[in-house]
């Protein structure tokens, strides 16, 4: 029988993974104004064992020259470094382009916008060595302005309970960050799951795909220091503004990909798989009401009680406040009141 070390030593064997070194592939698309300071952030790791894939979403602007400029920088640094260029479809997409190329033994996957603090990457990775048991570790993030680099006190994401290292729910429901940046995965465990070297695409993320499956498995403990820079920019991808029908397709591609990722976690209980129909029922009532689609509030509603989501008195007290105060007495009971008031204008006028 092999020693745990022994089995990890095989499993990347196995995989063709070199033991130390941290791959790091980044999907970008038209990043010709940021990619040089997140590559810059690379260059300046305190860590020596490392690989940049890069892969260029089918850019239409100088992406690919800035890329390129790079390469010497890399060589003289000691790092691989590798441009994979494709046509454009989606951050997913990009990054199971890059997938195959990834030698390390440990693996993340940071945003082309953002930054890491020079000792992002060492301490991850000595974490991991000092403690054998976890697959993976996640550090905290900042906030920083992109044209001013001054911090902010506004996050995206609330960092919830750090003491806690079974995040798959706390994931799916956001009740912690899903900061793509933040997270180092063992590779060996991570193609062990996608043995395909491909996570689900779709239009909407890839931090989902590429991280609940495989906190489904196993626990992720955090290391609570600012490792991980992420940009605040005006005209960034998660920030821009959508119409309705765009952000409607974006809640209906979620759904689908959380049933995708269900069925590679195997999720077959009774009570897990109400909690992911609750999931939905949830986002549905909070689109539903952003958009005056009181119907489908309501639906969404009886889906919550059904599910056990909500108690009837909750769902009751929400429904009460959709129809009764959430327009519905302006929508409904205004014009009733505007008829008789012009009635009443007419038979005094005779």
């Amino acid at each position: 029988m092999n020693s745990p070390g022994e089995d990890e030593r095989m499993s990347q064997e196995n995989h063709g993974l070199e033991p130390g070194r941290v791959s790091v592939v980044t999907p970008v698309y038209n990043g010709e104004s940021h990619l040089a300071k997140m590559l810059d952030s690379v260059l300046r790791q305190s860590y020596s064992k490392m690989e940049m894939i890069l892969v260029d979403d089918g850019s239409e602007d100088g992406t690919v020259r800035v890329a390129e400029g790079y390469r010497e920088k890399f060589a003289d640094r000691g790092y691989g470094y590798r441009i994979v260029l494709s046509e454009h479809k989606n951050a997913s997409a990009a990054i199971n382009q890059g997938l195959p190329y990834v030698t390390g033994e440990y693996l993340i996957w940071p945003d082309s916008d953002d930054v890491l603090e020079p000792e992002s990457v060492r301490k991850r990775v000595e974490y991991l060595c000092a403690h054998p048991e976890y697959q993976c570790v996640r550090s905290l993030s900042y906030y920083y302005d992109d044209e001013t680099g001054e911090r902010s006190e506004k996050a995206d994401e609330q960092r919830g309970d750090l003491s806690k290292t079974d995040l798959f729910w706390d994931i799916l429901e956001f009740k912690t960050f899903v900061c793509c940046g933040c997270y180092m995965l063992r590779t060996a465990e991570f193609f062990g799951i996608y043995q395909e070297k491909r996570i689900p695409e779709y239009g909407v993320g890839q931090n989902f795909q590429m991280l609940l499956p495989f906190m489904y498995r196993h626990e992720c403990p955090t290391i609570r220091e600012e490792l991980y820079g992420v940009t605040i920019r005006s005209g960034s991808h998660s920030r821009s503004v959508l119409t309705r029908a765009q952000e409607e397709k974006k809640y209906r591609d979620y759904e689908k990909m959380v049933d995708e990722i269900a069925k590679i976690c195997g999720i077959k209980d009774q009570q897990s798989l109400k909690r992911l129909a609750c999931w939905k029922a949830r986002r549905r009532y909070r689109i539903a009401l952003k958009y005056g689609r009181k119907k489908q509030a309501v639906h969404a509603l009886r889906l919550l009680r059904k599910y056990g989501g909500f108690h009837f008195s909750e769902a009751l007290k929400e429904i009460i406040w959709l129809y009764c105060v959430n327009g519905w007495v302006e929508e409904n009971i205004y014009p009733i009141y505007q008829r008789l008031c012009v009635s009443l204008q007419r038979m005094t006028k005779k």
